[in-house]
């Protein structure tokens, strides 16, 4: 009997990419379908929302981008998001990334009736930059969150305690709504703890070419190292991202390309096999929320060169499973690379306790539970 009943809630999350939500929600999704959720995706039109229906999940298309400012289009998405919760009417709705959590938040509290979870993975860009038009922004965005958070059953789960007190700091939420899961999670079984390769050490950053990711930190580090003399492979992995400000041009990769100084294999999808193949991963980005690549390097044994900053400090155990660098400093950058490359001792013991740590804290099961464990919490307040 009560089976069928859980059977009855529909559970629908809201992310703007399909390729984001196979990424980086699936697992979550499927649990809840395996434990009697109805459950639906609402995502952007894209080639991976077709994968998303043949898993056999409901797939709603929504007018809704991971990036643009006009305020007609913007608007246009609250709305599409509104009719859909109106017409849909589910118990539940879990927003995930800026846009969903923002625009959702504000059509499911118009539309009413549904317990909400927010899943802030990171404030982005707007919370980094110091221009004047960043901080207006930032006073409109704070607004906005204060109005998407005003809910009668509300769940925010934050990847960092940073972004928890930021939003805490302006009102945005009460402390009795805020929940603390580290990440996205892991298949440790797909991403296995391997020996080091041998031959030159291979350096490895793979993620969105942004400015705000530290690409040009990792590219001027990398031409620091050659200039002097250590003989370590710098490889950059990731696409542009041509609706996003701060993405790196094609004509400045093709600059790169011609130097020789990193190696830019574009987008790759085998990032378990490109970090088996790697000796120390990096990531000098400027903010996150907890960086799925940092969990994934991880989990494959890898000791990682990161940045001290909210989110990438989150996911090491500094000294211990990576090291902390000063944010947009590619001196420091190069400094530390090349004493970890200098030191494979320090790798292999760094490496291991990498996997120790995603064996503890990130696996994908661990993250799972925590999911549905607020779903039933929600719920059982209805």
């Amino acid at each position: 009997m009560a089976r069928s009943k859980l059977k009855a809630k529909k559970v629908l999350f809201v992310v703007n990419a399909p390729e984001f939500f196979l990424s980086h929600r699936l697992p979550i999704a499927l649990a809840a379908c395996d434990a009697g959720y109805e459950v639906h995706v609402a995502t952007a039109e894209g080639v991976a929302a077709r994968e998303i229906r043949s898993l056999g999940l409901e797939h709603h298309t929504v007018a809704i981008a991971r990036s643009g400012q006009n305020p007609l289009a913007e608007f246009g998405s609250i709305l599409s998001l509104y009719r859909l919760l109106r017409g849909l009417k589910p118990d539940l709705v879990h927003l995930i990334t800026i846009k969903p959590v923002l625009y959702g938040g504000l059509a499911a509290r118009l539309a009413g009736g549904s317990g909400v979870v927010a899943a802030v993975s990171g404030l982005g860009t707007v919370f980094v930059a110091q221009s004047l038009a960043a901080r207006i922004r930032r006073v409109l965005v704070s607004w906005l969150y204060r109005l998407a958070f005003s809910q009668k059953r509300l769940a925010v789960i934050f990847q960092n305690p940073d972004d928890r007190d930021g939003l805490l700091a302006i009102g945005a939420l009460k402390k009795e709504q805020v929940r603390m899961i580290r990440g996205s999670g892991v298949n440790l079984a797909n991403y296995s703890f391997v020996p080091e390769p041998k031959g030159i050490p291979v350096v490895v950053m793979a993620a969105r070419l942004l400015r705000d990711k530290g690409v040009y930190e990792f590219v001027e580090a990398a031409q620091l190292l050659k200039a002097r003399g250590v003989e370590v492979v710098m490889r950059l992995i990731g696409a542009p991202d041509p609706g996003n400000p701060t993405s790196v041009a094609q004509v400045e990769l093709d600059r790169w390309a011609a130097e020789g100084v990193v190696e830019l294999p574009g987008y790759r999808s085998d990032i378990a096999r490109q970090y088996a193949a790697a000796s120390v991963v990096c990531l000098p980005s400027y903010r996150e929320g907890l960086p799925k690549g940092l969990v994934e390097a991880a989990a494959c044994g890898r000791p990682v060169v990161t940045t001290d900053v909210p989110g990438c400090r989150d996911a090491i155990e500094p000294g211990v499973t990576g090291v902390l660098v000063p944010v947009r400093n590619a001196v420091a950058l190069a400094d530390r690379v090349q004493a970890l490359i200098e030191a494979p001792e320090e790798r292999m013991l760094m490496g291991k306790a990498g996997r120790e740590l995603a064996e503890r804290a990130f696996s994908i099961d661990r993250i799972v539970n925590q999911h549905l464990a607020i779903y039933k919490e929600l719920l059982e307040d209805a």
